[in-house]
C-alpha cells in the first residue's frame, strides 16, 4: 500500500490545534505534510459552526484567554476576536450565584459585605470542619479555600458529576488553583487577553491548512492502517491517545467523556447569560450554554441554540476529554511517555498525546516549543512576528 505518492516530510494524525498549527509553521519552512483525522472536519474539538446565524462550539464552551502575548497575537493573525469576558452563573436548586468566587457570591451566600467579613466566615467554616494541616483530597482543598457553604452547594455535585468520583476520591491538586477573589470582580479567567472569534473558531483551521505543501484527509482513522503509514513516512507527528499508540501495551489510562444535547429554542432569550452551571447532584448536566450570549454578532433575532454538557464515564467507544491524571494514571502515563522518548520517528503532542489537558492557549504554546525544537529554531524565534 503505497500512501506517500507526493514525498511527504510529515505525517500528521490528528487536524486538531497542535497538528495545524505545526503543519502551517512546518510549510513555511518548506515542509509538506499530509494531515489525517478520523472525524469529518478539521478543527479538533475547537470545531465550530454556524447556525440560525449564531455560531455553535460542537464540543463545549471555548473561550480564548491567555497572558502570553505571543500566543495572543499570533491567533489574532487568523481572526478577529470580540473581547468577550466569561461571567459564569450557578444554578444551585434555583438559587443564583456569581462565579468565580468572589464578593459578589460571598454577599449571595452569606450577605458579607466587606473582604474581612467574607475572609472571617470562610476561617469559621474551615475551622468546623476540622480542616488543617495539608488538605488530603478534594473535598478538603475546596473547604479550606471558602468554606463549607460554597463547597457543598457551588462545588461538590458539580465536581462529583465532572469526574465521575466522590469528591473525596479526588486529588487535592485539581482544585488548587481554584479563583478566589475578595473583590467584586465576575470575570471568571483574569487574564491579559481574552475573547472568541468573530465568525467561530474554523475559520483560524481554514487559514492555517490552506497552503499547496499540506493536504487534509478527514474521515481516515490512522489506525485502520498504522504499520502502513509507518512504514511510509520518514517523521510522524501523532497527537492521538498515546496508549492507543502502543496497543495499551502498559495498561489503559483513564479519561472522562461529555456529550451534548443541542436544541434550537424559539425565543430571542433563554437563560440570559452565556454559561450556566448546574452544581446540584441531581441535574444530569452540568452545565447550559446559549451560543448568541458568545458573539451576537448574525445572530437571530427570533431564535436561540443553547447545547447541555453531561459528563460520561469513557470508553473506547467515547470522544476522550479529560485525562484523570491521578496518581495511578500518571505513573502509567510516565511508561508510556518514557517509550515515546525512545521512538526516533514519532512525535507525541497535543492533549491526547500528551496525556493532560491544555487551555487553547496552552496547546499553542506547546506546539511552538516542539517546533522550535524539532526544526533547532533559536528559543526566542517568535511566532507572531513570522
Amino acid at each position: 500500500m503505497m500512501l506517500n505518492t507526493k514525498n511527504y516530510d510529515y505525517l500528521i494524525v490528528g487536524a486538531g490545534p497542535f497538528g495545524s498549527i505545526f503543519a502551517h509553521e512546518a510549510a513555511k519552512l518548506g515542509k509538506r505534510s499530509l494531515i489525517i483525522e478520523k472525524r469529518d472536519h478539521i478543527g479538533g474539538n475547537m470545531y465550530t459552526h454556524t447556525e440560525e446565524g449564531i455560531q455553535v462550539h460542537d464540543f463545549g464552551a471555548h473561550i480564548f484567554h491567555t497572558d502570553n502575548k505571543e500566543v495572543w497575537n499570533y491567533i489574532n493573525k487568523f481572526a478577529e476576536f470580540n473581547g468577550f469576558t466569561n461571567q459564569v452563573i450557578a444554578n444551585y436548586k434555583g438559587d443564583l450565584y456569581n462565579l468565580p468566587f468572589n464578593m459578589n457570591t460571598f454577599y449571595e451566600m452569606w450577605g458579607t459585605k466587606t473582604p474581612a467579613e467574607a475572609k472571617a466566615k470562610i476561617e469559621e467554616q474551615k475551622a468546623a470542619a476540622g480542616i488543617s494541616g495539608s488538605p488530603k483530597n478534594l473535598e478538603e482543598q475546596a473547604i479550606s479555600l471558602i468554606g463549607t457553604d460554597i463547597y457543598e452547594k457551588l462545588i461538590k455535585g458539580y465536581t462529583e458529576k465532572q469526574w465521575g468520583r466522590k469528591a473525596t476520591e479526588l486529588p487535592a491538586f485539581i482544585i488548587k488553583r481554584l479563583p478566589v477573589r475578595f473583590i467584586y470582580d465576575n470575570n471568571y479567567f483574569n487574564h491579559r487577553y481574552q475573547g472568541i472569534p468573530t465568525g467561530g473558531y474554523t475559520q483560524i483551521f481554514d487559514k492555517l491548512l490552506d497552503n499547496d505543501l499540506i493536504d487534509v484527509q478527514t474521515g481516515v482513522d490512522f489506525f485502520d492502517n498504522k504499520d502502513a503509514y509507518l512504514a511510509e513516512f520518514p517523521r510522524v507527528l501523532y497527537t492521538g491517545m498515546i496508549d492507543k499508540f502502543y496497543d495499551y501495551k502498559f495498561g489503559e489510562l483513564e479519561y472522562r467523556s461529555l456529550r451534548f444535547e443541542t436544541e434550537t429554542i424559539d425565543t430571542d432569550n433563554y437563560q440570559g447569560n452565556s454559561v450556566v452551571n448546574y452544581t446540584d447532584a441531581e441535574t444530569p448536566y452540568t452545565r447550559v450554554m446559549e451560543w448568541k450570549h458568545f458573539d451576537y454578532k448574525g445572530a437571530s433575532e427570533d431564535k436561540t441554540i443553547i447545547t447541555r454538557e453531561y459528563p460520561q464515564d469513557w470508553d473506547r467507544t467515547k470522544e476522550a476529554y479529560y485525562p484523570v491524571n491521578d496518581e495511578k494514571n500518571t505513573a502509567l502515563y510516565k511508561q508510556y511517555a518514557k517509550e515515546a522518548r525512545t521512538n526516533k520517528q514519532v512525535l507525541f503532542g497535543g492533549r491526547l498525546g500528551g496525556y493532560r489537558y491544555f487551555d487553547m492557549d496552552q496547546v499553542i504554546n506547546a506546539t511552538f516549543n516542539a517546533i522550535r525544537e524539532e526544526f533547532d529554531l533559536a528559543d526566542d524565534y517568535r511566532f507572531d512576528q513570522n
